[in-house]
């Protein structure tokens, strides 16, 4: 079983996806957003490594989840802060860990409060399976596959590491 993956190689392949993607569906200046935390973490490398110029957009899901009945609400909430009109822009909307897809539906619903973008590219680190929600990246770093009893968390910030941890499956 794999514990560790190797963060470094994957933010290179996700940077090359990007700048593939950049070119492709001409994302002229595109404004970067990550999700907190570790999606902020991720779009931190990916904003200095494609040297993009507006500043980085920071977003907190936390009002906009659909699961408050299961985890609560964070009691850590923040403001998300975004630096630039969302109306007609190319967003590159980044995250550590694409898994049921429920955190992007939030992440967009949030996002669409701001405005209407011209598109949103999805970059993720992982994407694993258990998929819920008709979503899926456009870049991703690695796919994986998990069994039932395990989860995949970044942590970080420096250095990012991923590690993989069993957890108690309910019966």
């Amino acid at each position: 079983m794999i514990n560790r993956l190797d963060v470094p190689k994957l933010l290179d392949t996700l940077e090359v996806q990007l700048q593939q993607v950049i070119v492709k569906r001409q994302l002229i200046e595109p404004l970067m957003i990550g999700i907190r935390t570790g999606g902020v973490w991720v779009a931190e490398k990916m904003h200095q490594r494609l040297d993009i110029k507006q500043p980085l957009g920071l977003l907190d899901i936390s009002f906009y989840r659909d699961d408050f009945s299961q985890i609560g609400v964070n009691p850590n909430v923040k403001p998300s802060q975004l630096p630039a009109q969302i109306e007609g822009r190319n967003i590159i909307l980044v995250d550590d860990v694409f898994y049921t897809g429920r955190t992007i539906r939030a992440a967009l619903n949030e996002i669409f409060d701001y405005g209407r973008p011209k598109q949103v590219v999805l970059a993720v680190l992982i994407e694993r399976d258990g998929k819920q929600i008709p979503l899926s990246p456009d870049c991703v770093g690695v796919s994986i596959t998990l069994d039932a009893g395990q989860r995949i968390k970044l942590v970080g910030p420096e250095p990012l590491a991923i590690e993989i941890q069993t957890v108690e499956v309910a019966a």
